[in-house]
Parts: C-alpha cells; sequence; structure tokens
C-alpha cells in the first residue's frame, strides 16, 4: 500500500483524506470516525506523525480550580484539562481539587530539576578489558563541548559512568530550556560518543543504552530522577475531609497503611502511590508531552501521616518529563491546554511550572481516590459514573 506518493499541493486535511481513502479500498474497513478538521490538524502529518491519516478524539474533562503555591513561593489556582476515556476520573480529580482547595493552605509543590539522560556504551576494541571512567572524566570538558555545540539549547548538567561486563556506560543529564528534549539529548550523546571512540580508541556500541531507562520502570529512576523531581503535599483538617471527602482520617490512615506499604512490599513494587499514572497520562495526552513517559511518571511514592486532627498527604514524583515546546505541544488543542493550565506571569520557566502542576494534580487524585476506599466507595462511584 503506497501512502507516501501523493498528488502535489494537497493540504494536511486532504492528503490525510487520500492516505484514509487508499487504506480503506485495501483494508474494506470504514475509517470515516477518523476525518478531521485543517484546523485540528496543524504541522502533525508533517512532524509529528508519519503517513497520518485521520485523528483518533480524547474527551478532554476540567478539574478544578486547584489552589497551589509553586516552589518560587507564588500562589495560584489552576485548572487541569484532563484527556480520559476512563468515566469517574475527572469527577475523582475535582473533588480531590476541592478537598485541597478548602484547606488552609492548599498544595505546596517543590521541584528540582535533574535534566533529560541519555546513556551511550563503549567498549574496548579486540576483546580487551580496559575501564574508561578516568579517560572519560579527563576529558569531559572538551566532549561536554561537543555535546553542546549540537544545540543552542543544551546544557549538560551532570553525567554518571558505569562500568559492568566490560563496558563503559556514560549517562548524560541536560537541561534543553523549554523542550522535554529527547531528541536533543540524543543528537548530542550521538556526538559525544563518536567522540570518545576516536579519542580513546574504543567501539561506540550504541547510545539508548537503558542506563537513562527511557520509557522503562527503573529503581535508579525512582531513586536517583530523571526530567524534573517534584514532591507535591497538603494538610487536609478533619472538617474537610468530613464535608467533601465524606470520611475520616483515621479510615484514611488505615487505607495508607494496608495498601501502599503492606500491599505495595507484597507486590514487590518499585514505588507505592494509588493512581498516579491515571493523572500523568490525562495531563501528558492533553497537553502534548510523549505519552510513552507516563511509565517514569508513574513511579510516585505518596505518603499519609497524622497532623493535628487531620492528615498530611505528600506524593514524590521522581521522573515528569515534560517541554512546553516541540513533540505535540504545538498542536492546535494541545498548546490551548497548555494555555488553560498554566498560570501566566510567574517567575518560574513554563516548564517548570508544568512540572509542579502536574505534581499537584497527582496529589488531588490520590486524596480523592485514598478517601473513596476509606469510605467503601470506590466501587459504587464506578458503577455510578463509568458504566
Amino acid at each position: 500500500m503506497d501512502l507516501r506518493n501523493l498528488p502535489e499541493g494537497l493540504s494536511p486535511a486532504e492528503r490525510c483524506a487520500e492516505r484514509r481513502a487508499r487504506i480503506e479500498a485495501e483494508t474494506g474497513t470504514n475509517l470515516s470516525s477518523l476525518q478531521t478538521e485543517e484546523a485540528r490538524i496543524g504541522q502533525a502529518d508533517e512532524r509529528n506523525c508519519e503517513q497520518m491519516f485521520g485523528t483518533v478524539p480524547l474527551p478532554v474533562g476540567c478539574a478544578g480550580p486547584l489552589a497551589i503555591t509553586f516552589s518560587s513561593g507564588e500562589k495560584r489556582h489552576i485548572h487541569l484539562p484532563l484527556a480520559t476515556t476512563e468515566g469517574a476520573l475527572v469527577a475523582s480529580v475535582n473533588r480531590g481539587c476541592k478537598a485541597i482547595t478548602t484547606s488552609p493552605e492548599g498544595a505546596r509543590v517543590e521541584a528540582r530539576q535533574h535534566g533529560i539522560s541519555r546513556s551511550l556504551v563503549l567498549k574496548p576494541k579486540n576483546g580487551k578489558v580496559q575501564p574508561y571512567t578516568t579517560e572519560i572524566e579527563q576529558r569531559q570538558n572538551a566532549w561536554k563541548k561537543i555535546g553542546e555545540a549540537t544545540s543552542n539549547h543544551l546544557k549538560i548538567l551532570r553525567f554518571d559512568i558505569d562500568e559492568a561486563d566490560g563496558y563503559t556506560f556514560l549517562t548524560l543529564f541536560a537541561d534543553t530550556d523549554e523542550a522535554m528534549g529527547m531528541n536533543m539529548i540524543t543528537i548530542a550523546a550521538q556526538a559525544i560518543g563518536d567522540w570518545l571512540a576516536e579519542e580513546l580508541d574504543a567501539e561506540l556500541i550504541t547510545i539508548a543504552a537503558n542506563v537513562d531507562s527511557d520509557k522503562k520502570p527503573s529503581k535508579r529512576t525512582h531513586d536517583r530522577g530523571r526530567g524534573f523531581e517534584v514532591a507535591a503535599s497538603a494538610v487536609l483538617p478533619s472538617s474537610v475531609i468530613a464535608d467533601v471527602l465524606k470520611t475520616t482520617p483515621e479510615k484514611m490512615l488505615a487505607v495508607a497503611d494496608a495498601k501502599l506499604r503492606v500491599g505495595s512490599r507484597i507486590a514487590g513494587a518499585i514505588c507505592s502511590n494509588l493512581h498516579a499514572a491515571n493523572m500523568i497520562a490525562a495531563l501528558y495526552l492533553a497537553t502534548g508531552q510523549d505519552a510513552a513517559h507516563v511509565v517514569e511518571g508513574s513511579l510516585a511514592d505518596t505518603t499519609v501521616t497524622r497532623q493535628g486532627d487531620g492528615i498530611a498527604i505528600t506524593v514524590r514524583l521522581p521522573a515528569v518529563i515534560v517541554g512546553v515546546r516541540g513533540g505535540g505541544t504545538a498542536l492546535p488543542a494541545q498548546k490551548q491546554c497548555l494555555d488553560l493550565l498554566l498560570a501566566p506571569e510567574t517567575k518560574l520557566r513554563r516548564k517548570q511550572q508544568l512540572a509542579e502542576s502536574i505534581g499537584a494534580a497527582v496529589l488531588a487524585g490520590e486524596v480523592s481516590v485514598l478517601a473513596a476506599q476509606a469510605s467503601q466507595t470506590l466501587a459504587s462511584a464506578h458503577r455510578k459514573l463509568a458504566r
């Protein structure tokens, strides 16, 4: 099936329609529901999706407002565009937003930038056994310049070196400005790897050598972080827990102990949370992020402790990997969702503000589901809203 050789002069919508017609003719499948309007495509069929023949609509619901204090100390109320097909999710996050916003301090968020990472691996030629750690460290000024020269928006923040089974792994962490930066760091890693291989008379086996754990869960990412490490917390008094969440602090603490501490341990889980992936996936899809990075994003830990007559709840997300330029963020609908979510005129870079907002959204979702389990209403909520 030839989907590349199209008549010249077609608009993006016409190119999609032509490909769709060819697929329908070849497969006998009705694909009419995938047709889309010109204004919704943007540059998707040129920059985001090869052989594009349509779009799949995703429902987007709004949760909030959510009161948040960013790491800059600025207080805002944000609205969350959640792209999902899971009934009850938006309602649940919305209830969590209400509980947090009704509480005296709202959500407080802190963030640390680790940078996007990419690893490469070298091996001595001719079967020799030769570690390269010292040589790489001694030459770091030179290879950093080579990597940073590949983009005006990339700055190497740090690096790790691991030696195992005759291989030397170099993992780079970089600030990539407002872009998520996976392509940027990959191009830099290639240039650095090529230079090191020649300089050390070594063989560059590959870039993307899995130590970076891109789009894969790993204990290293959980423990050390990747992208942005975000911590969001809130203190919920017993009055809010009773009025908004319809349960008690004692019941929420009991569920947290059984589920998060013991249940996760029995399962051998890398992390311990209630459903962090739900909020991350919904916000990633709505705002044009690479949805596969929900894997690292979901490596979250939620902790619940007694605080006064209520509870304190904190969620740590070690790897929120986002951008506000490039990728799907420029698509028309996704750009508007970003504009809805991001508060204007803050001291934070928009990319960090996005990461911190996602952390607060996860906190809201964790609060609500913890309460639903404590009040034994999780199943009834899904029966009512998701069937």
